[in-house]
């Protein structure tokens, strides 16, 4: 019998959903396995009824629940509960459900900010009803399985879910971005102060990746120390460092309670550089990951 399957995405771009039609043939050879009961990215589906007339909230009952981003409004907020409760297995998908995502920069502003600020000169007829901030969704769900990224890696939703039809679950390793980074190092910074991406890093296209300096050592901002591995997929470097990038940090921290500003602040320190030099730290490296309290308003000054 076919895994029953609901998808949904909430306060996202559609990215996660993009990977997962990037599986491809993957996707293909699975499809006699799944079905595809509810997924409103591809299919239209009206939660109050067939047409929209009724007043309770129907999500169908599956196997498993595939959720991508964060959870912004008050409608996001019930029918993820109402997921939870009829789906066995929920999975976060994408860095947005996990650790909030892009949007979840909002969270340095207070609600009546944005929405004074995006609506002062119209007059909308109708706006969801906003929560105070973005919520991963693990601070609304319990959540039984995390792929993160931003976007995730193809391959490990194809990983996962085989394990599902398996009746397992699946995780990635507690290992740093910089654990599976071929580059050269040397723990001393070529400079002490702190680039960003303005000017190229030192390299050659023609040589081998692991002949290219560590490009934190470089002096340019790389979040690889505080990133979870996993988007190198089995190519022969990470993401953007294969691009010839840093790090960008959009797997998220490494481990769930981790203190990435914190832990950055110490890498940088380690082998030379001052995080002074940095500009707006603050945004920089919470980018992916605002959600459970970790960006929020300042007091004004």
């Amino acid at each position: 019998m076919a895994l029953k399957v609901v998808e949904e995405w909430f306060n996202a771009c559609a990215g996660c959903e993009i990977s997962i039609l990037n599986t491809g043939e993957n996707l293909v050879d699975l499809l006699s396995e799944l079905e595809f009961i509810h997924m409103p990215f591809l299919v239209d589906h009206k939660y109050y009824g067939k047409t929209g007339e009724d007043s309770q909230l129907e999500i169908p009952e599956a196997d498993v629940a595939i959720v991508s981003g964060g959870v912004r409004t008050q409608q996001q907020k019930e029918i993820l509960q109402q997921i939870r409760q009829k789906c066995k297995t929920l999975v976060a998908l994408g860095t947005c459900a996990i650790n909030g995502g892009i949007p979840a920069l909002a969270n340095m502003w207070k609600r009546e900010e944005i929405l004074n600020s995006i609506y002062a000169s119209s007059s909308p007829t109708e706006v969801p009803a906003w929560l105070d901030r973005v919520y991963a969704i693990d601070e609304v769900a319990k959540v039984d399985i995390y792929i993160p990224g931003c976007p995730p890696h193809p391959q490990n939703i194809t990983e996962a879910i085989n394990a599902l039809l398996k009746g397992e679950l699946w995780s990635l390793p507690e290992r740093s971005v910089c654990d599976s980074c071929p580059t050269r190092r040397e723990k001393k910074a070529s400079s002490g102060t702190t680039k960003r991406f303005f000017e190229n890093l030192t390299f050659s296209p023609e040589e081998p990746m692991d002949t290219m300096r560590c490009v934190m050592e470089q002096g340019f901002i790389c979040l690889g120390p505080v990133t979870r591995a996993g988007c190198r997929g089995d190519s022969d470097a990470p993401r953007c460092i294969r691009a010839r990038v840093g790090c960008r940090g959009c797997f998220g921290p490494i481990r769930k309670g981790a203190k990435p500003m914190v832990d950055m602040m110490s890498a940088w320190s380690s082998i030379g550089l001052s995080p002074q030099g940095v500009p707006d730290r603050r945004a920089l490296l919470n980018r992916f990951i605002g959600a459970h309290n970790n960006l929020r308003p300042l007091p004004k000054r």
